[in-house]
């Protein structure tokens, strides 16, 4: 009920009003049974902009952090991700991947839309990276369509350390939903699983248009900031201004 209550009267008309959102490919999103919409994850505002557009309710896998915050504000941001159909996720090691695919996998065999960014995590440069393979499980066990999503301009409206959005016009576009039977019983396969990935990454390329990198974001991210930490370290202790 809430979060009919977010889309249509809360943060729904908000959320077109600030972005004035473009919405192509629309009818590629199935109208009824189980499908995957996978996407690029350029901003926060991406978690609610995607569900203000869709006909349909969509489930995100969020990650666990947005549901183990401190004090009044962490209980109100849980509230409002649970309300709002978000899945929480441990992003930490191989079984938390494993306890991601089991939620995803419920949500589907509901007949639900399930929203998963392959990324794994938001960009923090505009790029778009390597798909984690977790959406390829998930789309061969199940035997559902992914649908290729784009958003485009939510990184300059709203980069990641930016609280308050810039108000400018975004884009969200869908592509023809991808269909995997010619793999089924290969959930297993790497290989196979690799394939589907990446077939995906480049059906969401292809929307994007964005720079690719063939690497995980993740692992980027922390490449950047060790790199930091060794400059910082080299350069030594700040002197105190006098």
């Amino acid at each position: 009920m809430f979060y009919y209550l977010l889309k249509y009267v809360l943060l729904g008309p908000l959320l077109r009003l600030v972005f004035r959102p473009r919405i192509e490919g629309l009818e590629h999103v199935p109208s009824s049974g189980a499908a995957i919409v996978a996407g690029n994850h350029l901003s926060f505002s991406d978690h609610f902009l995607m569900p203000a557009v869709l006909k349909r309710r969509i489930t995100f896998l969020a990650k666990a952090e947005y549901f183990t915050g401190p004090g009044l504000k962490g209980r109100l941001t849980a509230f409002f991700f649970h309300s709002a159909g978000q899945i929480p996720v441990d992003r930490s090691g191989k079984e938390a991947g494993q306890a991601a695919i089991r939620e995803g996998l419920g949500v589907l065999s509901k007949k639900e839309l399930l929203g998963i960014y392959p990324e794994g995590t938001r960009s923090h440069d505009g790029r778009l990276y390597k798909g984690k393979v977790g959406v390829a499980v998930m789309a061969l066990k199940a035997g559902v369509p992914v649908v290729p999503c784009a958003m485009i301009g939510t990184f300059e409206a709203q980069p990641p350390g930016r609280k308050i959005p810039r108000i400018r016009p975004v884009v969200i576009r869908f592509g023809e939903p991808l269909k995997f039977s010619r793999y089924a019983g290969m959930e297993n396969e790497k290989a196979v699983l690799r394939a589907v990935t990446d077939e995906i990454m480049y059906a969401i390329l292809s929307l994007s248009e964005q720079e690719y990198v063939d690497q995980y974001a993740a692992d980027v991210k922390a490449a950047e900031a060790e790199r930091r930490t060794a400059e910082e370290r080299r350069r030594g202790p700040r002197m105190p201004l006098r």
